[in-house]
């Protein structure tokens, strides 16, 4: 078996994930319900000393239906998406009015500092990811910024995790079209050594960082990893969140500031700032080696903006070191908005208008259109007239 981490990375600008296991287990359900009303008629007609028995059952069910609609719709508002473009996608969870985020570390630990996060309700907000837990501790948070009144989770009592516990978790597997998607389980085992809970609520990639619940709706953990087949890199049964003992420690750390948080669990590839100006300031930059690189081995930086639909935007890039290239991404929907390379056959520089489709926060990549290419650069954005 093999543990694999749940965040999706991408070997390419984009890589959209097509679901199509789902008609069939829709299939199957629907199968399972027909045998099941039979099977139901058939017990009908048994005599009337069991009818009681029977009744009871059915009520039982449906009361563990209820709390499973009740948990999901009072905690999956303060449940979010990270988008992260070129690294694919996690999850995380609000853990204050104000906007504090929990997270796993490696979700975030090689992207920007300022990262898209994409609420329940859909809305497309900027986070600052404020540190790492020590000690090598898959954890982090961020902070939405300028925000209040946002719903939020409780954690759970440390401890207070039990085998044989039911649990739930929210959370965005595969795809960003598969937000907030609940499933549910029990706790299979909790590791005497690192305290770690294993269920067997069906998790994948992307739902790092999304809370595991308990049935009051607490969180009881934070999803990181799950067991693979060898053969097959598929879900078995086994995942693992970090338990709230080990949680609130770090959440008590962050919301204190204490120096023991890192700020960076790496030394940042990107020191430039990563917010991009949309008023023609011209930012300055050098692309080098031990930036981040793409696919093909070319070196790029990454900028945030926020943008509204309709906008026209331009953005130049333009160097005498390195032949520029330019990529404009919707990470909250996993789109490739617009690209240039080259201003004219003449012209190396790369120059980029595009009409935004829609508010939201968006990714620009600065790079270097040839593997190992290095050099600086200048950078500005403008919106632009119509």
């Amino acid at each position: 078996m093999r543990i694999k981490l749940l965040q999706i990375g991408t070997s390419a600008i984009l890589a959209s994930v097509v679901v199509t296991s789902g008609v069939g287990t829709l299939f199957s359900c629907q199968l399972s319900a027909s045998a099941k009303n039979t099977k139901e008629s058939e017990n009908f007609l048994v005599s009337k000393k069991t009818e009681g028995k029977e009744l009871n059952i059915i009520l039982a069910n449906n009361s563990e239906e209820q709390n499973r609609i009740r948990l999901y719709e009072k905690a999956s508002p303060a449940v979010v998406a990270i988008a992260l473009g070129t690294q694919g996608h996690g999850s995380g969870f609000i853990v204050s009015p104000d906007g504090l985020i929990l997270t796993n570390a490696h979700v975030v630990q090689d992207g920007p500092k300022t990262v898209a996060v994409v609420l329940a309700d859909g809305r497309q907000v900027l986070a600052d990811v404020l540190g790492f837990a020590s000690g090598g501790l898959d954890l982090a948070a961020l902070k939405i910024r300028n925000q209040k009144n946002l719903p939020f989770l409780r954690l759970a009592s440390p401890g207070s995790a039990r085998v044989g516990q039911s649990v739930y978790a929210i959370g965005t597997p595969l795809s960003l079209e598969l937000q907030n998607t609940l499933t549910y389980g029990i706790i299979s085992r909790i590791d005497t050594k690192s305290g770690l809970i294993q269920h067997d609520a069906a998790v994948n990639p992307g739902n790092s960082g999304g809370p595991l619940l308990n049935s009051n709706g607490q969180v009881i953990g934070v999803n990181s990893a799950i067991f693979t087949g060898n053969e097959i890199k598929r879900f078995i049964g086994i995942s693992l969140a970090i338990p709230t003992n080990i949680v609130q420690p770090f959440l008590i750390a962050v919301e204190r500031g204490n120096a023991e948080v890192a700020t960076q669990r790496q030394k940042p590839s990107n020191i430039q700032e990563t917010n991009l100006p949309l008023n023609a300031q011209v930012l300055q930059a050098a692309l080098k080696k031990g930036d981040r690189t793409l696919p093909n081995n070319s070196y790029f930086h990454i900028y945030a903006f926020e943008g509204k639909a309709g906008q026209q935007v331009t953005i130049e890039m333009d160097s005498k070191q390195i032949d520029s290239h330019l990529y404009l991404l919707l990470p909250a929907k996993e789109t490739l908005v617009g690209e240039n390379d080259d201003i004219s056959p003449k012209d190396f520089n790369a120059r980029l208008t595009v009409t935004l489709p829609e508010n939201g926060i968006y990714y620009l990549l600065a790079n270097t259109f040839e593997g190992g290419e290095s050099g600086s650069y200048r950078l500005r954005a403008m919106i632009s007239q119509k």
